[in-house]
């Protein structure tokens, strides 16, 4: 398999209250300018694809997207793989076939391994489990007004590790400005040029947990621009249908108006 093994991640699922959440307070969320916000935006081909290797050379290492089909990498609105692409891709993962007992490489047809670190959580919907909280009080304002999301919330906790550390009940922990409480389990993943990219693109710690956040926004939504299309489609005949309907009021009601009563 293409991955880097990487410093084990035992996420804020496991260690809940026991320190990281004691402190209280919410975490910062930074606004990142991605492509698939608004109305009208799409995902960005190229991108999915830098956050497919960001996630496959180092969130793999301990973290699984169960519910993704290596196939969907070449559907439209996706990272825009060919089938070749794909079953090369998938032929770098071990998957367990029942009919086997066994282990063999995986197949389009397969899903992306589950979890393998102890408490890594799956991170297929993770995007939209962290999206809609941001705001004063948890309100999710940010959301509606500034495009705010689950995307966000995961690139700036990849980006919000400060240095520090501490022990606690023997687990170390890391400070982290966007993680609430201020204080999270799973060690520092990113680092500057950990991940070189094959569009030459820039690859520092921001950037890639840019690029890496809006892979996870896809799996999460690999339908949000067929969703969006419909959504315009219906908005626009509701409009089409509201205007007929007032035209065709008026033009009933037309002879009766302006008449006096008997």
């Amino acid at each position: 398999m293409l991955k880097k093994i990487t410093l084990s991640a035992i996420t804020a699922l496991v260690l809940g209250t026991s320190g990281a959440m004691a402190a209280g307070g919410a975490g910062h969320i930074e606004d990142f300018q991605f492509s698939f916000e608004g109305p009208f935006g799409t995902y960005d081909q190229n991108q999915l694809q830098r956050g497919l290797k960001v996630f496959t050379e180092v969130c793999s290492a301990c973290h699984g997207l169960k519910f993704v089909p290596f196939r969907s990498l070449s559907e439209a609105g996706g990272p825009g793989f060919t089938e070749d692409q794909v079953r090369a891709y998938a032929s770098q993962f071990d998957v367990y076939d029942k009919e086997l007992d066994d282990t063999r490489p995986a197949k389009p047809a397969d899903k992306f391994p589950a979890n393998t670190g102890a408490g890594a959580p799956d991170l297929s919907l993770m995007a939209k489990a962290r999206a809609g909280f941001h705001g004063p009080y948890g309100s999710g304002i940010n959301q509606l007004v500034k495009g705010m999301g689950g995307a966000e919330y995961i690139a700036s906790l990849l980006s919000g590790y400060t240095g520090k550390e501490k022990e606690e009940a023997g687990v170390t922990l890391y400070e982290n400005t966007a993680f609430p409480g201020g204080w999270i389990s799973m060690a520092p993943p990113l680092s500057d040029e950990l991940v070189e990219f094959d569009d030459g693109h820039d690859n520092s710690l921001h950037h890639m947990a840019q690029d890496v956040s809006a892979f996870l926004m896809w799996t999460a939504e690999p339908k949000m621009m067929g969703r969006k299309h419909t959504g315009f489609l219906a908005v626009f005949f509701l409009v089409v249908l509201t205007s007929l309907l007032y035209l065709t009021n008026k033009k009933l009601w037309a002879p009766h108006k302006g008449k006096k009563q008997a």
